[in-house]
């Protein structure tokens, strides 16, 4: 237990903080501190340091793409990495009384955070994996920026409105090129072509839930029920205390899985018998839009995640689940 050593970087666009937590007693210092360049050659020099080191585990907080490089590398080095949701660590720093928040703090409290909370290691994806990933988000920002300029053309003036008007068939245009493109690299795709057409033969799933599940929950097929839908964030968590039983909730997942599954379960509410059944007996139970959906979108994903799991396509009378 003495041996253990764990490794805490805060991670900004220009430098990376790094902090070293040895299993000691609490309270004691830590064995260093250091900060680097956020560059190719300064990060290498880093890995390099701490594949000599061996630390247990080394955790970084995500920061919107920022540690994406720097993950990479410490996989690619057998390093041992965990790349955690920033609201956990802000949460556990305030449970232990530490209010302050600075960069070279914030690594000293990841450091602590892997040392008593162990995080999963994060399983560096491979290349097909990360391309699909790369062109999902590409496809999500320019629908967002269509969305944008659709909202802009009913206030713009005349004189700009041909220019909006442009714009929206140019977005038009990329988002189908990027859509062709997901399209050919799943359906090419040995690895990605089976798990393609079992999804596809499901009523209400299309092609943006598909692309979406295979790039951004590569787990899905391989978890049991609840930790997938846990991760989603679409397993509703309790709220009780002695006899007060308090209204279920969903929160936290991966929103842009839940967003799609959203729509592929307000599709499949009206054409998939099985999500279709389920919907109509919670409203006519009396159970609020949000409730039955939210139970639609879980059945849902713990259906798709049976079918790979099995490798056994859609039928009416779903397999055991």
């Amino acid at each position: 237990m003495n041996d253990e050593i764990f490794i805490g970087i805060d991670v900004c666009k220009a430098w990376l903080d790094v902090a070293q937590v040895p299993a000691l007693a609490a309270g004691e210092a830590s064995a260093f501190a250091l900060r680097v360049d956020n560059e190719d050659g300064a990060r290498a020099v880093l890995v390099e340091q701490l594949k000599r080191l061996r630390p247990t585990l080394v955790v970084l907080e995500a920061t919107g793409g920022f540690e994406t490089s720097l993950a990479s590398q410490l996989c690619l080095a057998g390093v041992p990495v965990a790349v955690v949701n920033p609201k956990r660590v802000r949460d556990f720093a305030r449970a232990a009384g530490i209010l302050a928040k600075t960069d070279k703090l914030d690594a000293q409290v990841l450091a602590v955070f892997a040392q008593r909370m162990r995080p999963q290691v994060h399983a560096l994806p491979d290349e097909a994996q990360q391309e699909l990933t790369e062109l999902v988000d590409r496809r999500a920002q320019l629908v967002a920026m269509r969305a944008q300029e659709k909202a802009r053309l009913t206030t713009v003036k005349p004189v700009a409105r041909k220019s909006v008007r442009e714009h929206i068939a140019w977005l038009d245009a990329r988002i189908r090129q990027i859509e062709r493109d997901l399209d050919g690299r799943l359906k090419d795709s040995p690895l990605y072509r089976p798990k393609y057409d079992l999804l596809d033969s499901v009523p209400g799933v299309g092609r943006v839930t598909i692309t979406t599940l295979l790039s951004r929950m590569p787990e899905l097929g391989t978890l049991e029920r609840k930790r997938i839908a846990a991760l989603a964030g679409v397993a509703p968590f309790a709220d009780d205390s002695g006899k007060r039983r308090g209204q279920r909730y969903i929160q936290g997942g991966r929103a842009d899985v839940r967003c799609v599954l959203y729509m592929a379960a307000l599709s499949a509410a009206r054409c998939n018998p099985v999500i279709k059944a389920m919907y109509e007996r919670l409203r006519a139970a009396g159970k609020p839009f949000k409730v039955a959906i939210t139970a639609c979108m879980r059945k849902l994903l713990v259906i798709l995640n049976a079918m790979l799991k099995s490798e056994q396509p859609w039928r009416t009378d779903p397999i055991a689940r």
